[in-house]
């Protein structure tokens, strides 16, 4: 079947649109239509080649749709299902049995490889097979091969044109907060950079009762909306000291936990010295392999602080995206407001403007939604 894909050729050259051949479902894999994607930094990661996508391939992996043809043996979704897409895993090492696929044994080759666990590619280009299965969905398309695995059924109580940001980022950053680090009622949290992700971790934080709640950015209008999204205080390095305002503000003991939005070393640095005798710090900006971090070790060991890695919130997509849906249906997970729109057409704009910081979410829409 030919469909519309926007192809990412080199580092930092523009994606171009293009017709490009699907397969049809094999076993285990899912025909979506695409409604929407969300826009991610990962994607210009994937794009620059910081993560090892062989180009010419179709990023995008914050997919939201329809079902249109299943593969044999898959019994999750039927065709017109609304679904997200989001990461995709093996379904059989020790961490995916442990319900934590984010730590799949395979999760490189499964989302980066830019193909299937087998090698092929279900998209074909110019004659070629084109990079694709990204995240296993590569979703910069009017349709999107998946896997059983990494599709998640969804409600028509939500528009499912929003709801493609909660397969990564905004899984990410809620998912941090609640099942990585497992903010607690009047636990002080600051959050450092207050893009999708740490927004997302701002409002699950704030759901959690987290106090004081601390976003950190050089952005003024983010660190407004944080403030409206629930933070208590909202902090700029470029006119004040960071460390200092928060050692002030926690009485010189420092916050319970940290999270770093930034993958910048000297960010980490700063949200490690703040945290308090047994705090965490969470790391969730995506680093290069090899990346040394100035960390004090005296200070690490000396109050029993703490840092690690966290990827993809420590979620199960398959019960954490219908709590997150559950959340904002009530009132209190407003993610929609992170969201500007954009047509596929568009989708140039829609990274520049997330890469300069003009918008948080960018989201495409598909033609003919």
């Amino acid at each position: 079947m030919q469909i519309t894909a926007a192809v990412a050729h080199g580092v930092k050259a523009p994606l171009t649109l293009e017709t490009v051949e699907i397969e049809d479902p094999r076993p285990g894999e899912v025909l979506v239509r695409v409604v929407a994607t969300g826009v991610c930094h990962t994607d210009m990661a994937m794009r620059d080649q910081e993560l090892p996508v062989p180009p010419p391939a179709v990023l995008g992996h914050e997919g939201a749709g329809i079902v249109m043809r299943v593969g044999a043996g898959v019994t999750r979704v039927a065709p017109g299902d609304r679904v997200v897409m989001s990461f995709n895993s093996c379904g059989a090492c020790p961490s995916c049995d442990d319900h934590l696929p984010a730590y799949c044994h395979d999760f490189f080759g499964r989302n980066f490889s830019g193909r299937r666990a087998d090698g092929s590619s279900g998209l074909r280009w110019a004659g070629q097979p084109l990079g694709g299965n990204v995240f296993g969905q590569s979703s910069f398309a009017t349709h999107a091969l998946c896997h059983e695995r990494n599709v998640v059924t969804v409600p028509a109580t939500v528009p499912l044109e929003i709801l493609g940001p909660l397969g990564c980022g905004v899984l990410t950053g809620a998912g941090a907060v609640m099942n990585a680090l497992r903010v607690g009622p009047r636990r002080s949290l600051a959050v450092f950079g207050t893009g999708a992700v740490g927004l997302s971790a701002v409002m699950a934080a704030r759901v959690m009762g987290a106090a004081p709640l601390i976003a950190i950015d050089v952005v003024e209008a983010r660190l407004d909306l944080a403030r409206e999204l629930g933070a208590t205080h909202a902090f700029n390095p470029t006119r004040t000291s960071v460390v200092e305002e928060i050692m002030a503000l926690t009485g010189g003991i420092g916050v319970d936990y940290a999270l770093d939005t930034t993958a910048r070393p000297a960010v980490v640095g700063d949200a490690v010295r703040c945290l308090a005798p047994r705090g965490v710090c969470g790391l969730v900006g995506a680093m290069p392999f090899g990346q040394a971090l100035p960390v004090d070790g005296g200070h690490l060991m000396s109050g029993g602080r703490a840092v690690r890695g966290i990827v993809e919130g420590d979620a199960d997509p398959h019960h954490f995206i219908p709590a997150l849906i559950d959340l904002h249906l009530a009132g209190q997970f407003p993610f929609d407001r992170l969201i500007t729109f954009y047509p596929l057409a568009e989708i140039n704009q829609a990274i520049h403007d997330a890469e300069t910081g003009r918008t948080v979410k960018p989201v495409l829409r598909m033609p003919g939604w």
